[in-house]
């Protein structure tokens, strides 16, 4: 039987070091994008994938655009500005370490909330919804609110709603802003997929199992909570699971840790695998992605 599962958020142009020092590689890359492409590897066929973005009318989102559709990823719903682009973002690491520079005030991706229409359109009949804090983020206030509205019109219909919240204070004009937005936006998930150290960094989460509680509260029925390369604690209806992931010898880039194992998770609990199946197909991917560089490696 046919599934849909719809992704929304940024893709970017990603500036990535190369193996040569001083060299760097061109890709497309994007919290949500990536968790997206990687599902694509990980479900079955049956599985159709969208991606509700915005992109511009010039060549390089021309280039975005083909790449999500060689990717086997679908861009009919995707949000066509004129005048505006691909925000672009620059990959500095340090042993295996990551840090971002970002050019995205002209990002096209800033507008995919704008119509209510188009975007209820989009997010019809989707099995599963998709969205990141950063999605979040990027958008205007008003647009915010349309998105919100939006996936809890669709969650109403059946849809299940998926959120990592992927902190980014960068993208707020304050923290307290960020939080309430975080915490607004749980509200309407059914799984809830966020990183412990953001949330002990800016809702002041005690250990996992705080951080847990606390998107249990909001409303999701599933939390799945990362922790590094520690303990990955699940909440499930209220009951508390413990998993140890597996020791990665060689990191190269830690980009899109979260972001494959939030793909690679997804995919065996969507299709029936027992949690714990889940938990370490995802661990596993994460693993495999940090041994390579950039945000989206080769499988094979």
């Amino acid at each position: 039987m046919a599934k849909r599962l719809v992704s929304i958020g940024e893709c970017m142009l990603e500036l990535a070091p190369a193996a040569q020092a001083g060299l760097y590689g061109t890709a497309f890359s994007g919290d949500t994008f990536n968790t997206a492409w990687y599902a694509r590897h990980a479900l079955p066929s049956e599985w159709s994938i969208d991606y509700l973005t915005g992109a511009g009318d010039d060549a390089v989102s021309e280039r975005m655009l083909g790449f999500m559709t060689d990717s086997g990823i679908g861009v009919g719903h995707v949000v066509r500005v004129p005048g505006r682009t691909v925000g672009l973002y620059m990959i500095e690491l340090q042993d295996g370490e990551r840090t971002f520079i970002y050019w995205r005030g002209e990002s096209a991706a800033r507008r995919l909330a704008d119509d209510t229409d188009a975007l209820d359109r989009a997010l019809a009949g989707a099995d599963v919804i998709y969205f990141s804090g950063i999605t979040l983020g990027i958008l205007a206030t008003a647009a915010r609110a349309r998105l919100l509205a939006a996936v809890g019109a669709a969650r109403a219909a059946g849809s299940v709603v998926v959120f990592d919240p992927n902190l980014r204070p960068r993208l707020w004009p304050d923290t307290e802003t960020m939080c309430a937005a975080i915490t607004e936006a749980a509200a309407h998930c059914d799984i809830a997929l966020p990183s412990h150290d953001d949330e002990a960094a800016y809702f002041g989460d005690a250990d996992v199992a705080a951080t847990a509680a606390r998107y249990g509260r909001d409303g999701a029925g599933l939390v799945v909570v990362k922790n590094g390369a520690g303990e990955i604690l699940v909440r499930q209806d209220g009951v508390i699971h413990r998993f140890t992931p597996p020791k990665v010898e060689a990191i190269v880039d830690t980009t899109a840790a979260g972001d494959s194992f939030n793909a690679a998770f997804l995919a065996a609990h969507l299709t029936g695998a027992p949690l714990g199946d889940a938990v370490a197909a995802g661990a596993a991917l994460a693993g495999r992605v940090i041994g390579g560089r950039g945000a989206l490696v080769d499988l094979g």
